[in-house]
Order: C-alpha cells, then sequence, then structure tokens
C-alpha cells in the first residue's frame, strides 16, 4: 500500500528538544513541585526530582523544541533528490516557521507527515508546544475530530510493528537491521540537553536532527523496496 503513496507528497521531519530551563533551580517553587509529582513513577525511590531533571526534555510541559528538521524528495524523471533543511533559534519562531511551512506547502489532501515514532512523540510535542506559545495548529496537527484513517501522518516505528502494538524498535537499532548507514553521529539524544546549554553548540545538534530526518526517509524507501539515497542525492539547504 504504501508503494502506491508518492515521496513527493511526503515531508519527512525529525525533533530535538531540551529541558525548558538549564538545571532545576531555575524552575519556580510550584514547577519543581509539579516536576516531581509529574516523574514520580518514572523516578520511584531511586532519584530525586533534581537528579532526574536531565530528562525533562521529553515531556513538552517541561520542554521545549531547539530544532525541527525535514526533507522532501523531489523528482524530475530519472534524477531523485533529498533536500533537507532545519529551523533553530528561539523556540516561538520555530514552531511559527515550521507552521508556516506546512500551512503554505503541506496542506493538502495528498500530503503527509513521517516520523520514527512520531505519531507518540514528534508530533504531540510539535503541537503542545504551539498550544503553551499560542499558536495556532496548523490542519495536518489537528486531529480532533478526524477518524484514525484520516490523519495524515505516517510512522516508520508503525510500519515496522505490523500491528504488534508492544513491539518498540530505536531509529538506529532499524537502520542497522535494514542495511542503512548509522544517522548516529557524535552524540546522542540524552546529550543534546549537554551540547545545547553547556557547550552551546546549535549547529552540532542540527547536523544530529538532520541525519535522523534523512535516516527516516531511508527506512520508508527500504520498506517500499527502493534504492537507497547515496550522498550525491542528499542536499542541505
Amino acid at each position: 500500500m504504501i508503494e502506491k503513496i508518492r515521496l513527493e507528497n511526503i515531508l519527512f521531519l525529525d525533533i530535538e528538544t531540551v529541558p525548558e530551563t538549564e538545571n532545576f533551580d531555575l524552575l519556580d517553587d510550584e514547577m519543581k513541585t509539579l516536576w516531581g509529582l509529574k516523574t514520580q513513577y518514572q523516578r520511584r525511590d531511586e532519584f530525586s526530582p533534581e537528579e532526574f531533571y536531565d530528562r525533562a526534555g521529553i515531556w513538552a510541559e517541561f520542554g521545549k523544541i531547539v530544532c525541527i528538521s525535514v526533507g522532501y524528495f523531489t523528482l524530475k524523471g530519472d534524477i531523485r533528490h533529498f533536500r533537507v533543511t532545519s529551523f533553530f533559534g528561539e523556540e516561538k519562531k520555530i514552531l511559527l516557521d515550521f507552521c508556516n511551512l506546512l500551512n503554505n506547502h503541506y496542506n493538502g489532501p495528498q500530503h503527509l507527515l513521517c516520523g520514527h515514532n512520531s505519531k507518540e512523540f514528534d508530533i504531540p510535542f510539535i503541537a503542545r508546544r504551539m498550544i503553551i506559545n499560542q499558536i495556532a495548529i496548523p490542519n495536518k496537527l489537528d486531529l480532533f475530530g478526524k477518524k484514525p484513517w484520516e490523519i495524515p501522518h505516517l510512522d516508520t516505528l508503525e510500519l515496522w510493528k505490523f500491528g504488534d502494538y508492544k513491539h518498540f524498535t530505536s531509529l538506529k537499532l532499524l537502520t542497522k537491521i535494514l542495511g542503512i548507514p548509522s544517522p548516529k553521529g557524535d552524540i546522542d539524544g540524552s546529550q543534546v540537553g549537554h551540547v545545547f546549554y553547556v557547550e552551546k553548540d546549535i549547529d552540532r545538534i542540527v547536523t544530529y536532527c538532520e541525519k535522523d530526518t534523512i535516516a527516516v526517509a531511508q527506512i520508508f524507501l527500504r520498506l517500499r523496496r527502493e534504492d537507497l539515497l547515496i550522498e550525491e542525492e542528499i542536499i542541505h539547504i
């Protein structure tokens, strides 16, 4: 079925997130209490709320987006390219720029969004942060009242599950077993907060995010039994 989807109609994406403040002490007292309550099940008795704060980036209520990378295919005859670009900087501007991209270029009924575990993480995180930043939710992210088959999202994790809801396969593992060059560079997701706040190296984060976006596209091609992208076909803009 996915072989019938036109590649040009898919926007591939990945996001990178960090805790909303550099450290736990910068939260006000109420947010410190709420953080403790929010994470008590995950922490159990092993970590204090302060010790657990470096993981705050995975919750939209306590984290923020520092990069959204997107990629899309252009096909002209036998020539295929995959163009990748990123939005980074101040979070509200990131979200507004991404919103404008969706509204102006990926708002048709034929357009789809695709990520890895994006239905569980990327898409909800983006939508929640838009609400927090008082940005109108674009049509492609507004799921209210839509039936499951009307939701314009593809998820390579879901495609790989084949209906097995208990199964989780990381992007790194899936690329490995499918013979796709690893997207991971010199950092992983757990280090993004340190790179952002301590090293202040947003370019390193953007590179990491774009590699993941490319990897999602590669997995989608592999699921369709198509040739993988080669370096010459990937254009960073």
